[in-house]
């Protein structure tokens, strides 16, 4: 990853953060945008950060290099309750954070992404889109839209050598899953969940989106990459 432009949307915590830590390590040059400015980011070498809402109208990434080698979109959103709960707005709520915030950002980059011959975009999707899970209707159809849209760009921009991938992880230690793991029996009932017992962690989705990143992975588009504790494809007897 050295000396490669990366932009990490969303990288004020959780995953975000942890991926630009981790990109900061390895002498990228790191852009990042989010609401809210990381914590302690002056302290990260080759990290640049610039105030940024993917739910404004119209995205101006006027900041950019003039190439892109690789861009990850983190911002996510967890709203779980009965469908008949559910209203209309909370719906576009997750619409707009989880796709139409990503597609904003790819159309503002998509030139830098294109000068680069070999760039890669990482998305985020989740376990839930795959597997049938009460209460996730919301946040499982918009994250299955991000799927949808990984597949679609995949194989439109493959001509421009833009790689377009996912992943699709499971509950993960992060600030946005911290109601649901607030106490030690919720945490436990979620590990046992899982054929592996235990619950992500952020590391566990840096690695596979630094490998989709990285020249490793150069053979792979159009792919969802399921980092879940084997929860989508393994069943416990």
């Amino acid at each position: 990853m050295e000396n490669k432009h990366i932009l990490v949307v969303g990288g004020s915590s959780g995953i975000g953060y942890g991926l630009i830590q981790h990109l900061s390590k390895m002498n990228a040059k790191v852009i990042t945008v989010s609401r809210n400015k990381p914590e302690n980011i002056e302290s990260l070498e080759h990290v640049t950060y610039y105030p940024l809402d993917v739910k404004e109208e119209l995205i101006d990434l006027n900041f950019l290099p003039d190439t892109l080698d690789g861009l990850v979109y983190c911002p996510g959103s967890i709203n779980l309750k009965p469908f008949h709960r559910f209203s209309i707005e909370e719906f576009r709520e997750d619409w707009e954070i989880n796709v139409l915030g990503a597609v904003k950002v790819l159309q503002a980059s998509y030139k830098q992404l294109k000068r680069a011959k070999g760039a890669s975009v990482v998305l985020y999707s989740t376990v839930a889109s795959a597997l049938g899970m009460g209460f996730h209707a919301s946040i499982a159809s918009a994250k299955a839209g991000v799927e949808g849209l990984v597949q679609s760009l995949a194989a439109e921009w493959a001509t421009q050598q833009i790689r377009v991938n996912a992943i699709a992880p499971s509950i993960t230690d992060t600030p946005l899953a911290a109601n649901l793991l607030s106490k030690p029996e919720r945490r436990e009932a979620s590990a046992r969940r899982h054929p592996l017992q235990r619950i992500g962690e952020v590391e566990d989705i840096v690695n596979g989106t630094i490998f989709l990143l990285s020249d490793k992975s150069c053979w792979m588009t159009g792919q969802t990459l399921h980092i879940d504790g084997g929860m989508s494809k393994v069943k416990l007897l």
